[in-house]
């Protein structure tokens, strides 16, 4: 019996390493991919800000003109959400911070009357929500690994042509901040219309800090073409921008997670490994000191049958 306990342990052994050899071979290639995926947010971030700030000086030169794009609406009734998430799960709560607080924030809009319309980037978003009874207007998948700007403008196109429409009066996005390779942040950020300057921080809808603080840059800008003609050309390109900006972030987010949780499930293995290991030993131990007593009975036995 003791036999047949130790093949058990072996066979569970030889398990846990091979499933040690995954989970250290996806730790190592997560690790890898965040390196990139810092430098494609590093490389994004001039072009972004760039965008923004642009945007913002052609707001002050005609504040009326840009009454719909600007602001904060108190009560809005149509309430338009974007999810990003993984298109992969074995990242720890990645996908799941993400999904809870997209659901947290439809249920706070419902509560005040807002119709929702839910756009979601990710595979792992469709499931949870149908299960949940909440229908997406339209999914994403396949983008979120490694993002391209040509992704960031089909997802604007479709995000804005609503705001533009006037069929939302807000559109929200929920995604993970990508702060540092330690802190990673779920955050609920304002896309349309774009919020005023001091409304939100700058981590979570991607303002210039120089600029938030300081109101907008100073000095003489002239712009070509006409300010209405401009304004309908940069709206929609600073949301690509915004949208593109998420997505980077979110793939490095995702490749931190995954490379936290795949290191912890190695330790895991190790130590099973261990444990498994010393449980065998000692059911090894166990099956010698039988056959020890088994043999040396079966010798008493024998002698004492001579002597009588």
């Amino acid at each position: 019996m003791a036999g047949g306990q130790e093949r058990v342990l072996r066979q569970r052994i030889k398990s846990v390493q091979s499933t040690r050899k995954i989970t250290k071979a996806m730790e190592l290639i997560a690790a890898s991919r965040i390196v990139r995926a810092q430098a494609r947010i590093a490389a994004n971030r001039p072009y972004r800000q760039g965008m923004e700030r642009i945007l913002r000086q052609v707001i002050g030169e005609d504040p009326t003109l840009a009454e719909k794009l600007l602001g904060t609406p108190e009560t809005p009734h149509r309430v338009g959400i974007l999810a990003i998430v993984g298109d992969r799960g074995l990242a720890g709560s990645y996908n799941s911070g993400v999904l809870r607080a997209t659901e947290r924030l439809i249920a706070e809009h419902r509560a005040n009357g807002a119709e929702i319309t839910l756009w979601t980037v990710g595979k792992k978003a469709p499931g949870y929500f149908r299960y949940r009874g909440i229908e997406v207007a339209r999914s994403f998948p396949g983008v979120a690994d490694r993002p391209e700007f040509v992704d960031a403008r089909d997802i604007a196109a479709v995000v804005a042509a609503p705001f533009v429409a006037d069929e939302v009066d807000i559109v929200q996005l929920v995604s993970t901040r990508f702060i540092s390779a330690g802190t990673q942040r779920v955050t609920t950020a304002q896309m349309l219309p774009l919020p005023l300057p001091g409304e939100a921080e700058p981590e979570d809808v991607g303002i210039d800090a120089a600029v938030s603080s300081s109101g907008g840059a100073t000095g003489y800008t002239e712009f070509e073409p006409d300010l209405e003609t401009l304004l309908a050309e940069l709206a929609p390109k600073a949301t690509e921008a915004e949208i593109f900006a998420a997505l980077l972030e979110g793939s490095a987010s995702f490749y931190t997670a995954q490379q936290r949780a795949m290191a912890a499930a190695t330790e895991n293995a190790d130590e099973l490994v261990r444990t498994l290991t010393r449980v065998m030993n000692r059911a090894r131990q166990d099956s010698i000191t039988t056959e020890i007593m088994e043999i040396v009975g079966g010798a008493e036995a024998l002698r004492q049958s001579k002597g009588a």
